[in-house]
């Protein structure tokens, strides 16, 4: 026992920027003093103050999901910001001062190597480019509309950072990440990941009865007859009947989404940004709130306020323990041990890049080279 303790702590000290921020995600929902409120609104089970910074509340099967949205200053011929750090906890900065963050990263923004086991992430751009790179030889370059789909599996240690590649004006960063979580199951099994480029998902064009034409990206989920594209082999979301959905609805003013029925054994959440000013059904929900809905009625969404996207997460729950520690979800406390053990004797594949956090060098294009060697670039 004393070996195992002293591997453990030893993986808290060298990992301790790292793991400061998922225990800082993970923690975010019981530390917080959400502000929750029985609603009577029609198809709405609950509303949720959103926290300021961080992370948002999930429902089974998502574990959580954060929208960084940062606005950097033009770049330099590095790729970093072209602007004083001073004032910045460089290494752990999520300060938003001047309306960004360099999050782990010390000079280009970003999240350096870090392991995850046990869940997927789903990465989710609307605007803006992330380098990855993992410890399965595996890199990518996407962004600006694209998603990435990674099941860490048995375990992966992977990098996420944001080159910037404009010099003559700010540089851009908008993205959902989304946790979802694996069943015990699936918990080991090989990673895996998949790039949705921009123009292979679908998207659904609605025009309203106003004649006002509002979009849903189809992540995962279909919609009507429009199908999405396969998710990962061993993902929550291959089964149908476990009926995940993840939509991006970029909501018109003045405009509806009419956000059609589904089953009753599932959980439904829209995320409704700063700022928006949404009817549900004719009742108002305000803006920067979570909004837990009934799956078995037809809802319909208006934009009482300017153009702005609104995420939605659905799914049927695993209904399973969860533990988590950091970047790792299993089911027990000794499986999370186990993962920590795993980690330091393998280092889920080892790191053969020269830096923690690589960037892929001037911008030539999106690309993707997978875990199994293929290369994969949009059409």
């Amino acid at each position: 026992m004393k070996n195992l303790l002293n591997r453990r702590e030893l993986i808290k000290i060298v990992f301790k920027s790292i793991f400061s921020l998922f225990g800082f995600l993970f923690g975010m929902r019981r530390s917080l003093k959400i502000k929750n409120r029985g609603i009577k609104m029609n198809g709405v089970k609950n509303i949720t103050t959103l926290p300021e910074k961080g992370p948002w509340p999930t429902i089974d099967p998502f574990l959580f999901c954060v929208h960084h949205n940062d606005n950097y200053p033009n770049a330099t011929n590095e790729f970093i910001p072209n602007a004083s750090l001073d004032g910045r906890s460089i290494g752990n900065d999520f300060s938003n001062l001047e309306g960004w963050s360099m999050y782990h990263g010390q000079s280009v923004p970003g999240f350096p190597k870090h392991p995850h086991r046990g869940f997927e992430t789903l990465t989710v751009v609307d605007k803006g480019i992330i380098d990855h790179s993992d410890s399965l030889g595996a890199t990518a370059r996407y962004g600006d509309g694209d998603s990435q789909w990674l099941t860490a599996g048995d375990g992966i240690n992977h990098s996420e950072m944001f080159p910037l590649f404009n010099k003559n004006k700010n540089n851009k960063l908008d993205f959902f990440q989304i946790w979802i979580n694996l069943p015990s199951s699936k918990k080991r099994v090989k990673p895996h990941f998949s790039m949705f480029w921009e123009k292979q998902i679908p998207k659904v064009m609605l025009k309203d009865k106003n004649g006002v034409v509002s979009q849903i990206e189809i992540i995962a989920g279909d919609f009507s007859d429009v199908k999405a594209l396969s998710p990962p082999p061993n993902s929550w979301a291959s089964d149908k009947e476990n009926h995940v959905a993840v939509w991006v609805m970029h909501l018109k003013s003045k405009g509806l989404i009419t956000i059609p029925k589904t089953e009753l054994n599932v959980d439904r959440s829209i995320y409704i940004l700063k700022g928006s000013e949404i009817k549900i059904n004719n009742g108002l929900a305000n803006s920067n709130t979570m909004v837990e809905l009934h799956p078995e009625q037809e809802l319909i969404l208006e934009n009482i306020g300017t153009d702005t996207k609104i995420l939605l997460l659905q799914g049927k729950p695993i209904n399973e323990p969860v533990a988590k520690y950091g970047p790792f979800v299993m089911n027990t406390r000794s499986e999370i041990q186990q993962a920590f053990d795993d980690y330091n004797s393998t280092g889920f594949g080892g790191w053969k890049w020269d830096s923690s956090g690589p960037i892929h060098g001037e911008f030539k294009g999106r690309f993707a080279k997978l875990i199994n060697g293929k290369l994969d670039k949009p059409s």
